[in-house]
C-alpha cells in the first residue's frame, strides 16, 4: 500500500477549457520542500471497438492537432458531464462519428491516459450487431471512417503507425477477449 507524501496546499485555475481544465497545484513534499505540479482536470472518455459482420473494425481517420497531423483511432469522445454513462458516451460517439448504430456495447478495459499530471479516465467498450445510419459530425470534425482488419490493425501498432492510447489498449483488450 502506498502512503501518502505529498499534500496539496493550493490548487489555482489557469484557464478553463472546452474539454480540459488546467490548474497548477503547489504542494508541499513528505521533506517539507514545497513545489508547483501542473494539473489537468478531465470530465472522462469513451471509446469503441466496433465490429462489423465481416469482422472488420471501423476506425476513424482525422486530424489531431497536438500531432499537426491525421491518426488512426477508434471512434471515441469526451462525456457530456461527469454523470453521462461511459456506456451511453460510446455507442453516441460510434453513431456521431461512423454513423453505426448498436444496442448495446460491453465494457473492455478501464484506463488513466496520462497519470503524471491529468486525470482523464478512458473506458473502452466492444460493438457489435451494429446497424447502418447517418454520421453526425459535429461542425468542427471532419473525419474519414474506415474499416480494417484485426491483424492489420495490431501490426500497425507494433509498426508505430497507430499511436494512440486508447486505440492501442482498446485494440489489444479486444484482440485478447475475442480472437
Amino acid at each position: 500500500m502506498s502512503r501518502k507524501s505529498y499534500d496539496r496546499v493550493l490548487r489555482t485555475l489557469i484557464r478553463k477549457g472546452a474539454i480540459i481544465d488546467y490548474y497548477v497545484d503547489h504542494m508541499r513534499l513528505e521533506n517539507g520542500m514545497e513545489e508547483d505540479f501542473d494539473f489537468i482536470d478531465h470530465k472522462g472518455a469513451a471509446a469503441v471497438v466496433a465490429e462489423l459482420p465481416d469482422g472488420r473494425i471501423l476506425m476513424v481517420r482525422q486530424y489531431r492537432n497536438a500531432l499537426d497531423r491525421e491518426t488512426l483511432e477508434l471512434p471515441a469522445g469526451g462525456r457530456t458531464s461527469r454523470e453521462e454513462p461511459t456506456d451511453l458516451t460510446a455507442m453516441r460517439e460510434l453513431e456521431e462519428e461512423t454513423g453505426y448504430h448498436c444496442e448495446k456495447v460491453e465494457k473492455l478495459i478501464s484506463f488513466r491516459s496520462t497519470v503524471a499530471f491529468c486525470n482523464e479516465l478512458i473506458d473502452v467498450y466492444a460493438a457489435q450487431n451494429l446497424t447502418g445510419g447517418k454520421q453526425h459530425l459535429d461542425p468542427d470534425e471532419f473525419l474519414n471512417v474506415e474499416a480494417h482488419e484485426l491483424d492489420e490493425l495490431i501490426g500497425m501498432i507494433y509498426d508505430g503507425t497507430i499511436e494512440d492510447g486508447k486505440t492501442i489498449a482498446g485494440l489489444l483488450a479486444y484482440a485478447r477477449k475475442y480472437r
